[in-house]
């Protein structure tokens, strides 16, 4: 099952470092001087949704590909901690051009910002309001925009050429070819030209901002974003907060101290206190061993963070690009339909996380390329009702695959 790959973007000490390592307990190098980050740093998180186990009235599962924690079933995703970006990454400034080829690979991004304003236009660290989160938001937009259009720009002639030799009207295919290293497909140009309405136009003949308002609707479409508003507990913060949420109302912006969850985590690993990630409190079980700044650290995230924001904000931020921007839907896969179970009796062990609109032959593709090519059907575990093989797949759906394919034991 290809897994979900999330890239984590920004300017410099914005706490994108932080972030990753909240979300996925590793301990990537954390400083305040520039490109601390010099190579994309990659750890496994979590996608974190209700587990089907609890409403199918089962006692317990028994996960294989993920886990399942007090009913919640958490799915491994793939967190990648990217260089920081600079003014002209486009053109190969500072560790530019890395960033963008790995940026490319990742299905959703979250762009981290200080939303105190901690940063200046280079990304040095300068004094709590001194900086603009607006404008450094605005500045990554446009380098990765900038980055397509340059990518359109030197391969335009190439595309005129090819649709002239074969006669052809539409250059979707001929363009999502040569973008596909950055992860664009060609139901995103589609996507763009219809949104654009630049259907049919010949590509030779667009002007200029035509060429930059593709590049721009192009990038939105194939590399959907929300922006992740860290060191929201720092003063002016929350003043920015609003700035931010106005100037990029079209966008998903999530509060969020990813300093506070990393400690939140640390706390519950060490036993001191009992947390999961994305919840709205924690409760202390070892409060006799905590020192006096621990105890200050773990009052000030009660009170000005979840006492303000509900949660920190890092589990709240993959949760919603995962399934929101991606729109993705967590599926069972089952052999024995009447157990929720596989061939070994496992109840529920697996779960696929699949994009809205798939349908039982992309999961069976999922699964294994020999079960797609012998299937015939799907039953419906909840109703045992059987279902087509292009039947669209639902979120939570639990499906036994019937195929002329016998697996192996245990597997599905």
């Amino acid at each position: 099952m290809p897994m979900v790959r999330i890239g984590l973007i920004g300017k410099t000490n914005t706490g994108k470092t932080t972030f990753f390592n909240a979300a996925t307990l590793q301990s990537a190098e954390v400083s305040n001087y520039p490109f601390t980050t010099k190579t994309p740093n990659s750890a496994i998180a979590n996608a974190v949704t209700i587990c089907v186990h609890k409403e199918l009235g089962l006692p317990s599962d028994n996960p294989k590909n993920s886990s399942c924690v007090d009913g919640w079933r958490m799915i491994p995703i793939e967190i990648i901690d990217l260089p920081g970006l600079i003014k002209g990454a486009w053109e190969g400034r500072g560790l530019g051009n890395q960033f963008l080829s790995v940026a490319a690979q990742s299905d959703a991004l979250l762009h981290v910002v200080d939303a105190s304003g901690s940063i200046d236009a280079e990304g040095k660290i300068t004094s709590p309001g001194a900086g603009d989160p607006v404008a450094d938001i605005a500045d990554i937009e446009q380098e990765l925009a900038m980055w397509y259009l340059k990518l359109i720009e030197n391969n335009l002639d190439k595309i005129v050429r090819s649709m002239k030799s074969s006669k052809a009207t539409d250059f979707s295919g001929e363009l999502s070819e040569i973008m596909h290293g950055v992860g664009v497909r060609r139901e995103h140009v589609v996507e763009t030209l219809r949104k654009l309405r630049l259907e049919g136009e010949d590509a030779g003949s667009w002007t200029s901002q035509q060429r930059t308002d593709f590049a721009w609707t192009l990038r939105e479409i194939s590399k959907p974003t929300l922006i992740v508003a860290n060191k929201i507990d720092v003063p002016e913060a929350a003043k920015n907060f609003s700035r931010i949420r106005e100037a990029y109302s079209d966008m998903i912006v999530v509060p969020a101290s990813a300093e506070s969850e990393l400690t939140l985590r640390k706390a519950e690993q060490s036993g001191l206190i009992k947390y999961f990630p994305g919840e709205e409190r924690f409760d202390i079980v070892r409060g006799a061993v905590l020192n006096e700044k621990q105890k200050w650290a773990l009052s000030h995230i009660s009170k000005a963070i979840l006492g303000e924001y509900l949660r920190t904000g890092v589990q709240f931020a993959l949760n919603v690009a995962v399934f929101k921007l991606l729109r993705m839907n967590s599926v069972y896969p089952v052999s024995d339909p009447t157990k929720f179970a596989d061939g070994s009796g496992n109840i529920l062990p697996d779960v696929y996380l699949l994009p809205a609109g798939s349908s039982v032959q992309d999961l069976a593709r999922s699964i294994h390329s020999d079960l797609a090519r012998g299937l015939l059907y799907a039953v419906d575990a909840r109703s045992g009702i059987r279902l087509p093989v292009d039947y669209q797949l639902k979120d939570r759906d639990v499906l036994s695959i019937v195929s002329t394919f016998k697996r192996q034991e245990g597997k599905k």
